[in-house]
């Protein structure tokens, strides 16, 4: 009979799938693409609209300065 060791009772651990880390990349990027388009939208809004949408132009001018990977 072989001797059972403590690290052959132990489950081996599945490594992370590659697809599955490419899909969360690329949702990533689509996340980040999407808020690039939007605040390049929101900066082109007239002032009418803007004061319907509740928003100053300063609020405009804050949003548009971010970065695209900051919320």
């Amino acid at each position: 009979m072989p001797a059972r060791t403590i690290l052959s009772a132990v489950p081996a651990r599945r490594p992370f799938p590659f697809f599955v880390l490419c899909r969360l990349r690329l949702r990533l990027l689509k996340r980040w693409y999407d808020r690039y388009s939007q605040r390049l939208d929101l900066a082109e809004i007239d002032d009418n609209l803007l004061r319907d949408l509740g928003l100053t132009p300063e609020d405009v001018r804050r949003e548009c300065a971010k970065s695209f990977w900051q919320t």
